[in-house]
């Protein structure tokens, strides 16, 4: 593991997170020990928008029962859990925070899906799987953490059988080249974040031999999450279980910065989806 991908590790460290989620769940009245992948949405999905940006991701998809799914940067295994759930596929996670790992196996145990999902650790640049194993690779808000993009499209190419799907959504830049603030979800510091126009993402994947089927920006759909989540949190205070719980106790600061940068015009979530056709 790389110095870089050391110290975004410890970013995404917070600790006891297993425990903490369970504590989450009894507070919302649910029994842990009968949770459903349902009851874990409003927590394990980590990235914007949460489960409703991955209905709208996966209706441009549609695996089925026989598509070997890769999560990769799988963080808790929320999204893992949703496509096994969902579609009945197959699916491994691959994450770089050892703690993240050991929560996705546990959670996945607990709600009934440890047939379907597995959950190893590594890097993005240099995971630990098999040539030409997957049908589908998916990848929500990682590459903000991976600088080195031609090096990440190499690799998803590597894994991917011929005619298989990337699909992506990452907070790339925006049109408004100044310095973001932080902290930030991702990163609390500028040396572990590395957020890349959509032309770096598309140079990228081209040299490693996938090609773009579609892009879509989804800023207005950012902005109206967190307008709501905002006036949610106002209104009734923050739910027990949330994705603050694998923010620390900067999570409030995070998400005004992320808002803050997103109206300037300084990022751009963005979902872009690849085909592998040699």
């Amino acid at each position: 593991m790389s110095q870089i991908e050391k110290a975004v590790a410890r970013h995404y460290t917070t600790g006891a997170l297993t425990d903490r989620v369970r504590d989450a769940l009894i507070a919302s009245g649910v029994d842990p020990d009968a949770a459903t992948v349902a009851d874990l949405k409003a927590g394990d999905e980590f990235h914007t928008g949460g489960v409703a940006a991955t209905d709208n991701l996966f209706n441009q998809l549609s695996p089925t029962h026989a598509t070997r799914v890769l999560d990769i940067g799988c963080g808790i295994g929320g999204t893992s859990r949703y496509v096994a759930d969902r579609y009945d596929s197959t699916v491994t996670g691959v994450d770089l925070t050892p703690e993240f790992v050991e929560t996705a196996k546990a959670l996945s145990d607990l709600v009934g899906l440890s047939h379907k999902v597995d959950f190893v650790e590594g890097s993005a640049l240099d995971m630990p799987l098999d040539d030409a194993g997957f049908d589908l690779a998916i990848m929500l808000h990682v590459g903000m953490n991976i600088e080195d993009k031609a090096g990440l499209f190499a690799e998803v190419s590597r894994v991917l059988a011929t005619g298989g799907t990337f699909a992506l959504f990452d907070v790339m830049g925006g049109p408004t080249a100044e310095p973001l603030a932080f902290p930030l979800p991702w990163s609390t510091l500028p040396e572990t974040s590395f957020v890349h126009a959509p032309e770096v993402y598309k140079e990228a994947a081209e040299a490693a031999g996938l090609t773009l089927e579609t892009e879509n920006d989804r800023t207005d759909f950012a902005l109206a999450f967190f307008e709501e989540v905002f006036a949610k949190v106002a209104k009734d205070g923050p739910a027990p279980l949330g994705i603050h719980l694998m923010m620390g106790e900067t999570a409030p600061e995070k998400f005004q910065n992320y808002v803050a940068n997103l109206e300037a015009g300084r990022i751009r979530p963005t979902e872009m989806i690849f085909k592998k056709t040699g």
